[in-house]
């Protein structure tokens, strides 16, 4: 048994790193201290007004432990990596998955390449960015190749000049082949320095340039090239309208603010570098409740500048926020340069911030909307489903259907939906091994006797091991039955349900004549729904599922049985050389066409079988 009272006596008097613990030992909240004795102890007191969230969280504690630091800045940048790893219930969590491209520019080489880049190590690399969309950042090297013709293989030059042909980049105008010597390495750079000013957002010599060939081209009457000129010139002018200046100082800023309801917050953070807005991300911030908005925010920053590569210079935030001098600090430390926190308070800053600001509320707000009528979709849709059949209780839906081409290949697919939602990861497919005609009924008592009798068995095995608590697609049982069909699907799998003594509403989804669903057919009544209702087409898809499920994976069984009615008849290749030979050659018409000869390049085919398949397909 945990004894607070000692514990709490033992704790020192120095920085570290908090963890709370429930009754179940997971860690629930991590806190760093600048001093552990008198922050720990601050939970455990009787305060009234810190927050009904830390009051929640303070009746779950079953123990605490703690790890003593150096410094607050080792305490803070240890909180993180435990937050990271943890993922406690009450930590305000920035919800993050994103990796932000960079265009990179290999100045370490020789003969430099643009590329792009998802992470920007310490090399000798020129990093422009972080920029938030990826097929911007391709463009962008597209058309740079375009305009430079810079290399973009990994020949190492100048050792590599000469031994190879160009490539298609060289005959397309992508390239001006330095592997051949047809640039000097001097012009050649003079290139590299000419993107470097495009990427830093020196377009007007660039322009100027590319007007002054589209006309010469065009008086020269070749106008094949100055079309190429002119397409140029405007994705140049595009690039440089989207770099819209902020700020008159060039300088590399990061501005960030956030929006906050009951439930969610959204962090609004624009990119700035080299004066100009070069992108805006949001960022969605979980376990709020209780929290104001310097919390959130200062949760935000540690969190988000722990993972990205690239710290800008300057962090303008809405409000002030606790811990401003360590955290610029640790920020200064991570970018190997000062790094500065500023909130300001008048002027374009100021104006800056308050547009992230209602950025931030704008995103809110749609989510909101958009959350409302996606739910109105899923969860909204299964409570009607479950309103018209008088179901007390619907989350798990299960729907089934066959497919088969007069009785050939007969399969049973399954498609789960929780909340509305297709669960992809429980779908299953079912080879039939029963039925060898076209006798849909009987396949489906296949599958579903398959799938509940397997189902049971892992119920078991997991009771026997105690670990009930896992569930697995098999193990987790429908709260609702759906057949694609009538009153014959419907009553099969009732008599499957009653056979293995399982409790499990059935319904059918009855078809009109056009093959469209019409209504639900339940305890042997047909029960009409509202077309236009979302109930209904949540059905529908469901229905679309199952049948596009189980097309797929007969189509798969066909498509395999082809290539080995054809192959597997000559004595000798089985799996491997089947394989082999469909891989070598890609058809069977390939195949089929090919001499001795041909057939024995394959490695696995020796020169008796490359004989016997010649020979196979040369019959009368």
């Amino acid at each position: 048994m945990f004894d607070f009272d000692e514990e709490l006596k033992k704790l020192p008097n120095s920085p570290g790193v908090y963890l709370m613990h429930d009754d179940a030992d997971t860690i629930i909240y991590v806190g760093k201290a600048v001093n552990l004795h008198n922050r720990v102890r601050s939970y455990f007191r009787k305060i009234v007004g810190r927050g009904p969230q830390i009051d929640k969280m303070v009746q779950q504690i079953a123990r605490f432990e703690y790890i003593v630091t150096d410094s607050e800045l080792e305490a803070l940048v240890l909180e993180n990596n435990l937050i990271k790893e943890y993922s406690p219930k009450y930590n305000t969590m920035l919800k993050d998955d994103k990796t932000y491209p960079y265009i990179k520019v290999t100045m370490g080489e020789e003969y430099p390449r643009i590329l792009f880049s998802r992470e920007m190590k310490k090399d000798r690399s020129k990093y422009f960015g972080p920029y938030t969309s990826a097929a911007a950042v391709k463009d962008t090297i597209e058309l740079m190749n375009k305009l430079y013709q810079l290399k973009t293989c990994n020949r190492k030059l100048p050792r590599d000049i000469g031994l190879e042909r160009p490539c298609l980049n060289y005959h397309i105008k992508q390239c001006m082949a330095p592997c051949q010597g047809y640039i000097s390495k001097e012009e050649y750079r003079e290139r590299v320095e000419q993107a470097l000013d495009f990427l830093n957002g020196n377009y007007k010599p660039l322009l100027r340039d590319l007007e002054g060939k589209m006309t010469q081209a065009s008086e020269n009457m070749e106008f094949e090239e100055a079309i190429r000129y002119r397409d140029l010139y405007n994705s140049v002018k595009s690039v440089a309208q989207k770099q819209k200046i902020t700020d008159s100082d060039g300088e590399d800023k990061d501005i960030l603010a956030l929006a906050k309801d009951d439930t969610d917050a959204v962090v609004q953070v624009f990119f700035v570098r080299d004066g100009k807005l070069i992108g805006r991300e949001h960022f969605y911030m979980t376990h709020v409740q209780g929290y104001d908005n310097a919390q959130i925010l200062l949760d935000f920053v540690k969190q988000f500048y722990a993972g990205t590569p690239y710290i800008p210079r300057e962090l303008m935030l809405q409000e002030e926020i606790a811990d401003i001098e360590i955290l610029e600090k640790w920020l200064s430390t991570r970018k190997g340069g000062r790094v500065y926190i500023r909130v300001p308070k008048k002027g374009a800053k100021e104006k800056l911030v308050e547009l992230a600001a209602q950025n931030a509320h704008l995103i809110l707000s749609q989510d909101k909307e958009r959350m409302k009528r996606e739910e109105g979709r899923t969860i909204g849709a299964v409570k009607e489903i479950a309103a018209l059949l008088e179901l007390e209780h619907v989350s798990r839906m299960e729907a089934f259907d066959i497919s088969n081409i007069s009785g050939f290949a007969n399969v049973g697919s399954m498609v789960v939906f929780e909340k509305g939602k297709a669960k992809r990861s429980d779908y299953r497919k079912f080879r039939i091994q029963s039925v060898s005609g076209p006798d849909d009924y009987a396949c489906m008592k296949e599958v579903l006797t398959r799938r509940f009798v397997h189902g049971m068995e892992e119920k078991e095995e997991l009771n026997r091991k105690e670990m009930d608590h896992k569930f697995g697609s098999f193990t987790k049982f429908p709260d609702l039955l759906l057949m694609d069909g009538g009153r014959g699907q419907v009553n099969i799998a009732l008599q499957v349900l009653e056979e293995l003594q399982l409790d499990i509403p059935v319904c059918g989804m009855v078809k009109d004549d056009n093959h469209r669903t019409r209504g639900l057919y339940y305890h042997n009544v047909e029960i009409p729904i509202d077309t236009h209702s979302e109930g209904f087409k949540l059905i529908t898809r469901i229905q679309d599922e199952a049948h596009r499920f189980a097309i797929e994976y007969h189509r798969s069984l066909r498509s395999k049985a082809q290539v080995k009615s054809v192959l597997d008849e000559i004595p000798g290749v089985g799996p491997t050389r089947r394989k082999a030979l469909m891989k070598h050659f890609g058809s069977i018409n390939e195949i089929k066409e090919a001499s001795v000869e041909q057939l024995c390049e394959v490695r696995e085919i020796p020169e008796h079988i490359g004989q016997q398949i010649y020979e196979f397909f040369r019959k009368e």
